[in-house]
């Protein structure tokens, strides 16, 4: 028996068109009322009263109400469908909340007017707050009577539903969260290992592309974070992130926003194999404006959801001829210290929790797969290795790709929904797990101090290698190398007592909760 589908489904099949990005919710006749849910996605099955008319109106009526909006398939949709279908339901319904609701989004994603009059009724939202990440101000729109909340705009506009986990991410208080921290080790031992922490990110950032011991570059990303995350203009102002570039690269070949095709992979064998392909360069302003105007019109909301959007958003517009990584994690950063949820002058390192594991480096990979495997499945058959050619930024590329326009409506229209709940999770690791791993050390690492110079005076830097050596592995133990090194180790008494202050510090032999690379070693 041939299962009967509905929404967005039911519409997908009766006109061809399919989205990019799968739908998270289908829904289906069935017997009775439930839902499977397995991977992250959701089927519904509705019993027989629930069956919509067999018309687009009506499936996308039972669409909005059901399931999940899905712009992207909207906007495919819309840009082919006769639009005499949607004036004659609104006609029909002049004043009917899901009418005016698809006539808005229909002339608010295609720029074109429906031929019907305007609507009345009482303002209604385009989007339920109580179900996606809105604009904090909506605007009235009175030819339908709707309240634009949009979050973006028709240049880029994502969408991120507000399923539970999201709903905890929009709970988590960072200012709250780094301050029981201060409570916990106080203000300076916080403060001191601020300046690490920024390092580390720099480090970690590297690392994601595989380029931890380029050292100098790291320095100067470190530098670029600490003199300019949230301050200057309009972070995705061309100009002000052709600063940032050239602040973080340092002497490149070339700057600014691209004029050249570009894409993501990686070799197997003899093969390049194309991972992500970025929109076309003549795109990128369009949708860097549209990822302003997200930042703009979403001010007040959750600010690691702001943060998750800018940084997943800009890199995959990847508008920039070299740093796109390194600036998408400059964002987080950046959002969330122009909202005020992260106070100056800490940096997240999240960075350093993405690479921390190997689990934690794949569940990065996975998350930018939300939306580059689809688009690669899709597209797979529409690019190619050919002719070099020329390009305006003094590229020289042999990538093709036909298929720009056709995969515009993903790129403007995301669903960043799992982008959100992975970053909300890295931002909480982030403070609870990183930061707290190093204000401990560094309050172990004093008490350390004080406990070995009760028996060896010297520098810090000396002091610190003992403490190095002696905690190095759990060993506890004062090594020959260690006693040759500093003749008064070699008395069995000292050597006993400085083993027992570096124990005692770091917990009676617990791991140390930091590395040998601290800022105070």
């Amino acid at each position: 028996m041939m299962t009967e589908s509905l929404g967005f489904k039911w519409i997908s099949e009766q006109t061809g068109i399919a989205p990019t990005q799968p739908f998270k919710v289908t829904s289906r006749l069935g017997t009775n009322r439930k839902s499977l849910h397995a991977n992250g996605f959701a089927q519904e099955v509705y019993p027989a009263q629930f069956r919509p008319e067999p018309t687009i109106p009506g499936h996308l009526t039972f669409a909005l109400k059901y399931e999940i909006v899905h712009l992207e398939f909207l906007s495919r949709l819309f840009s082919t469908l006769e639009p005499g279908i949607l004036e004659e339901w609104i006609r029909d319904e002049p004043t009917g909340s899901f009418a005016r609701r698809v006539g808005f989004l229909y002339e608010w994603l295609t720029g074109k007017l429906l031929d019907v009059p305007d609507a009345g009724g009482n303002y209604i939202e385009a989007l339920p707050e109580d179900k996606y990440l809105t604009a904090a101000r909506p605007v009235n729109h009175q030819r339908w009577r709707v309240r634009d909340n949009m979050p973006g705009n028709p240049s880029f506009c994502p969408i991120v539903y507000r399923s539970r986990q999201v709903e905890t991410v929009e709970g988590y208080d960072c200012a709250k969260a780094l301050n029981e921290l201060e409570v916990e080790y106080g203000a300076h031992l916080l403060m001191r290992s601020a300046v690490w922490l920024t390092i580390k990110e720099s480090r970690a950032s590297f690392a994601i592309e595989h380029e931890e011991k380029q050292v100098d570059r790291i320095k100067r990303f470190a530098a670029a974070m600490a003199e300019r995350c949230g301050k200057g203009n309009d972070p995705l102002d061309t100009k002000e992130l052709t600063d940032l570039q050239t602040a973080i690269l340092g002497r490149a070949t070339r700057y600014g926003l691209r004029k050249s095709p570009v894409f993501v992979g990686h070799t197997s064998g003899y093969a390049e194999i194309v991972d992500y392909v970025a929109p076309h360069w003549d795109h990128t302003s369009e949708l860097l404006n549209g990822l302003q105007e997200f930042l703009s019109r979403t001010r007040q909301r959750s600010s690691i959801l702001r943060a998750a959007v800018a940084s997943f958003g800009f890199v995959y517009i990847n508008p920039m001829a070299d740093g796109n990584g390194r600036i998408s994690r400059f964002l987080v950063n950046d959002v969330l210290r122009r909202d005020g949820a992260v106070p100056e002058p800490f940096i997240l390192p999240i960075s350093a929790t993405i690479t921390n594991t190997t689990k934690a480096k794949a569940g990065y990979d996975h998350t930018l797969e939300e939306l580059s495997k689809p688009l690669l499945d899709t597209y797979k058959d529409r690019y190619k290795f050919g002719q070099e050619v020329p390009y305006e930024d003094g590229v020289v590329s042999n990538f093709h790709f036909d298929a720009y326009d056709e995969a515009l409506h993903v790129w403007k229209y995301p669903d960043l929904t799992a982008h959100a709940e992975y970053m909300g999770e890295v931002i909480q690791m982030t403070i609870q797990d990183e930061m707290n791993k190093e204000a401990m050390y560094l309050r172990n690492l004093e008490r350390a101090r004080e406990g070995v110079k009760n028996w060896l005076e010297g520098p810090n830097t000396d002091i610190d290698r003992i403490i190095r050596s002696v905690s190095q592995g759990g060993a506890w133990k004062v090594s020959n190398k260690l006693a040759k090194e500093f003749p008064a180790l070699a008395e069995a008494e000292v050597a006993e007592n400085v083993v027992k202050a570096v124990r005692e510090a770091f917990n009676a032999g617990e791991p140390e909760g930091g590395d040998e690379e601290s800022s105070e070693l």
